[in-house]
């Protein structure tokens, strides 16, 4: 089976791909600590989710955010400890980029929170469905009908009906989402249809950075452009053809496969 994110990694680079495929052998550890960055998003939306049922609508804004915050500082503090032991390549600025990302999100739930209470008249424990809905997180699926296999960041539920989305914490373009990040998203909602028998209709890429969610519908041109993708990557991984390099100053850049792929 094929890997949804090998079609990440083809949708980036073709080449990038082959390499990750027939050449480096290693643990790749740039994947690991994107794992761990979305495990820490999603942990502490979890915590705020449990602190919100403690709120109470006579609550100013400073107290809601600091009941908000609660055992957020100390779990930040411990997984990134735990992180750097495994030698991820965790650096001080991605640290304090996460800190002010949550704490940001923190207050801007806050706001929301309070302005619920407000017009509803409710408590924190009543309007915590407004916020958070069902969901999974982290979910394996896999179809053999195509021969794929990937994890769902997360999977709303909502009157019936099944929302895959996409946590990224890259920067998100001026509009929509990124076609990388459009199909990746699709593979993840074709998964969805056959785990659970149903029609994923949109999916919604989350934009960490800016605590933002876009809509991708799935209509019948980003499938088809999906299932293309799929047999270019079945190639390259099944059949070992080697892409054409695309030179792409910033990509290229940023690659850790810069000195093999380019080099003369």
């Amino acid at each position: 089976m094929i890997n949804v994110s090998s079609i990440r990694s083809y949708m980036y680079c073709p080449m990038k791909l082959y390499l990750q495929s027939h050449v480096d052998t290693r643990e790749n550890a740039d994947i690991q600590l994107n794992l761990e960055l979305k495990k820490i998003k999603i942990d502490t939306q979890d915590l705020i989710q449990k602190n919100m049922r403690k709120l109470k609508k006579e609550m100013n804004i400073r107290e809601i955010e600091d009941i908000l915050s609660e055992n957020v500082a100390n779990y930040l503090e411990s997984t990134f400890s735990s992180i750097q032991n495994m030698d991820l390549g965790l650096t001080n600025d991605q640290i304090i980029e996460i800190n002010n990302e949550t704490y940001f999100n923190i207050k801007l739930q806050a706001l929301k929170s309070k302005q619920a209470m407000e017009l509803l008249g409710k408590n924190g424990f009543a309007i915590v469905d407004m916020f958070f809905p069902n969901c999974m997180y982290s979910y394996l699926l896999k179809n053999p009908n195509i021969e794929m296999i990937g994890l769902c960041d997360k999977l709303e539920i909502v009157d019936g009906k099944y929302y895959p989305i996409s946590i990224k914490h890259s920067n998100p373009p001026l509009k929509g989402v990124w076609d990388q990040d459009a199909i990746d998203l699709a593979a993840t909602a074709i998964l969805v249809e056959e785990e659970f028998e149903t029609e994923v209709f949109v999916g919604f890429v989350e934009y960490a950075k800016i605590n933002e969610r876009r809509p991708v519908v799935m209509d019948v041109n980003i499938r088809k452009t999906l299932f293309d993708k799929i047999n270019e990557v079945k190639e390259i991984e099944y059949d070992k053809r080697v892409p054409t390099v695309k030179i792409n100053d910033k990509k290229c850049g940023n690659c850790e496969y810069k000195n093999i792929c380019l080099k003369e």
